[in-house]
């Protein structure tokens, strides 16, 4: 993932007006940076958000990161076919206004931000579980989804949503998190994508337990935010690169980097890494890396979206007992 800030275009830009989620039908007053297609020739639009409702609250944003998902999605890649849309789901800004519901939550002026999600059911067994991202009735996006019936706002039922290179956003108090004192607000809106995202398979699979070893496959945004959260879990971390490039990085946060294509190094690492973090959105063998699990209690996380199916050493498994998942950011409360 590619994280970086980004801000709306100069005024001076065209505007386009364009009425869709959580935007009010025919609504004005907001602003996005949107992709109208596939082509990331990305433009200005004018929107209107809804008003708080009394369980919402509205946010200006201030910063929002650029994440590898935006790309995927405004060039079709997983399916998306909404435009305009506006990307962005690493959401950082100050609330301007909360409904009476949120009020004991938070207040004006308060350093918030949001992640991939705006809206869930909230009522079934996931949700109360915590795992509002696996919503039965399936989760909301912060862009690209279409909000749904019956969840107030009806005046932007159907209609897609769209992320944080805009202007502000409305949001649910569920989906909203307060952002500690003292933290930079725009280092905020990452740790709600790439830090969550790495956070939940490790907290699962490492935190609070002693000597474990961690792989981590791709050292771009994601695969840093792994390399530091694992570290600070007090785990050992190695890296799986396609090359030795980035070695001195790696060392600079304490991590051992071996570089996927050099068969010996990888050899060496057999059956001795506990879990492994696979950040990578792009196709590749994974059968390579199940080979440096543990027997038995190993598992590979996959993180990345990658549509090509892939292959799984059947063998290799049976042998070894290894498991390989998946893992989607992470619910409300773990966040």
């Amino acid at each position: 993932f590619v994280h970086t800030q980004v801000s709306l275009p100069p005024h001076h830009l065209p505007t386009h007006i364009f009425y869709n989620m959580a935007s009010v039908v025919g609504g004005k007053g907001s602003f996005m940076l949107a992709a109208p297609d596939k082509e990331y020739k990305m433009a200005k639009f004018e929107i209107g958000r809804p008003a708080p409702g009394p369980e919402d609250v509205a946010i200006d944003i201030v910063y929002c990161g650029m994440c590898h998902s935006d790309l995927h999605t405004i060039n079709g890649d997983w399916g998306n076919d909404k435009y305009p849309l506006a990307p962005g789901h690493e959401v950082a800004g100050v609330v301007r206004a909360v409904g009476e519901k949120a009020a004991s939550k938070f207040k004006v002026g308060d350093h918030v931000s949001v992640g991939c999600m705006v809206l869930s059911c909230m009522t079934c067994g996931m949700c109360d579980q915590g795992y509002e991202q696996h919503c039965s009735k399936g989760m909301c996006g912060t862009y690209g989804a279409t909000f749904p019936e019956g969840m107030g706002h009806d005046d932007c039922h159907g209609t897609p949503t769209q992320g944080g290179y805009s202007t502000d956003i409305t949001v649910h108090q569920r989906f909203a998190f307060k952002v500690p004192e003292g933290m930079p607000l725009e280092v905020a809106g990452p740790l709600c994508c790439a830090g969550i995202t790495t956070y939940s398979p490790l907290s699962r699979h490492v935190k609070g337990k002693k000597d474990q070893h961690v792989g981590v496959v791709g050292f771009g945004g994601l695969g840093m935010m792994a390399v530091k959260i694992a570290k600070a879990m007090g785990a050992k971390v190695t890296i799986f690169s396609r090359s030795n490039a980035k070695k001195e990085e790696a060392a600079a946060l304490g991590a051992e980097l071996v570089a996927t294509s050099e068969a010996e190094a990888v050899a060496a690492l057999a059956r001795s890494v506990d879990t492994i973090i696979d950040t990578v959105s792009d196709f590749h063998d994974i059968g390579l890396l199940i080979s440096t699990l543990k027997p038995v209690t190993g598992t590979l996380v996959l993180l990345g979206g990658v549509l090509k199916p892939y292959e799984l050493p059947a063998f290799g498994l049976l042998f070894s007992g290894t498991r390989v998942e998946g893992s989607l950011i992470g619910g409300c409360d773990l966040t």
